[in-house]
């Protein structure tokens, strides 16, 4: 059996609270124009800033497209995501990945250079580390995409921490 690569360092990266402040003020895709539609939450989401599933039937979640690869490549790969319509605080842990996602079905899609998608991995029985490391230990994987495993949706980013705990 081959040894499993060491676990690397890493931090979990939501959507940039500035594009999901714009989006509530506006009621329109910060990066495309297009409107954003409020409704009360009809699935568990997640949340694209604070990283939590939403109460359904209960909260206000605002739809809007986003790009994750935005300033990273002129190449557009909008799709649709949610966040709090209310307002929410930004997951903001310094290393790791949030419980509250550990248990939704996941995949897990390694970049490297010029957004290429080097590596994908479905995430099992909530083992999110063991799908990172053996993402990271592909030596051109540079980041990782979070996406629901169900809808195909962008959640969040991974990034490699540095031996000093920044991300690298």
């Amino acid at each position: 059996m081959p040894a499993m690569p060491a676990m690397p360092a890493f931090r979990t990266r939501p959507i940039p609270t500035a594009l999901a402040a714009a989006a509530r003020h506006d009621r329109r895709s910060p990066q495309y124009g297009h409107p954003a539609h409020s409704e009360t939450a009809a699935g568990y989401g997640p949340c694209r800033l604070c990283l939590e599933t939403f109460r359904v039937g209960e909260e206000e979640r605002l739809l809007f497209t986003y790009d994750p690869f935005a300033g990273l490549d002129p190449y557009p790969a909008p799709g649709p995501i949610f966040v709090h319509a209310a307002g929410c605080e930004p997951f903001d842990a310094p290393a790791g990945f949030p419980e509250s996602l550990r248990a939704l079905p996941l995949t897990l899609e390694g970049y490297g250079a010029g957004r290429w998608l080097v590596a994908r991995e479905r995430v099992a029985e909530g083992d999110v580390e063991g799908a990172v490391a053996r993402l990271f230990a592909h030596q051109a994987v540079e980041y990782i995409h979070v996406r629901n495993a169900e809808a195909g949706c962008y959640i969040a980013r991974l990034e490699r921490l540095a031996e000093g705990g920044q991300s690298g």
